[in-house]
């Protein structure tokens, strides 16, 4: 399932993030990529324990754990650190898939890579191309949000960010661990939590039906998650 969560960040709350940002030492991103990735990947990183990616990291993790629309559809267990890129003068990412284990550098932190998140930090009118093409069931999505939006999608899809010809594009992203390991039963679970909360809305939740769909959503959850 590929995911559109709208306004992460306000306009003006991405402007504060990007003033601590584009003050950080950005350096090639390969310093962070697989062997596969290292081929295709022409950008630029913050150091994932430099100052400024540590505290935006924090603030964007605490961003999404408030966010019940990013809850209901990843069922996060373990969100990796967010890292930050940056694409200009032709940059680009050549198709590739991201790696499986995720292993936070100098850290015990250790990860399966179950979906992974986009977050835009820049206005798509401030650049050309950095589209952030996925492949999934339904052929090619291209993605190309507004600042403060975020697109969530399965780590096993091939993905590609076409060439900036203009500007500046720049972004956190990250991977995490889902309580459900499995693509179409998370999807299936979101689906029926969206349901039962219009339901709720017409019928109010207390009204049998709604008590019973949550009773469906957690029996299904509790089958289906890994803790």
């Amino acid at each position: 399932m590929l995911l559109h969560v709208p306004e992460v960040f306000t306009q003006d709350e991405v402007a504060l993030l990007r003033e601590t940002l584009d003050a950080g030492p950005w350096s090639d991103g390969n310093a962070t990529s697989g062997h596969q990735s290292a081929l295709a990947k022409r950008n630029m990183q913050l150091p994932e324990t430099c100052p400024e990616a540590l505290e935006i990291g924090l603030v964007i993790r605490q961003a999404l754990e408030a966010n019940p629309m990013f809850v209901a559809a990843a069922l996060p267990h373990t969100i990796y650190p967010p890292l930050f890129n940056r694409y200009e003068g032709g940059q680009a990412f050549g198709t590739h898939v991201d790696n499986a284990i995720r292993q936070q550098r100098g850290g015990p932190l250790r990860i399966r890579s179950d979906l992974s998140a986009t977050l835009f930090l820049s206005d798509p009118d401030d650049y050309d191309g950095g589209e952030l093409t996925i492949q999934d069931t339904y052929g090619e999505q291209s993605v190309k949000l507004p600042a403060g939006d975020l697109v969530l999608y399965p780590s096993r899809s091939l993905h590609r960010v076409t060439p900036v010809t203009r500007g500046a594009r720049v972004c956190a992203f990250f991977w995490l661990q889902s309580l459900v390991r499995d693509d179409a039963a998370r999807e299936t679970l979101f689906q029926l939590d969206v349901a039962t909360q219009r339901v709720s809305l017409d019928k109010g939740p207390a009204d049998q039906a709604v008590v019973e769909l949550t009773g469906v959503y957690h029996n299904l959850l509790r089958r289906w998650a890994e803790v």
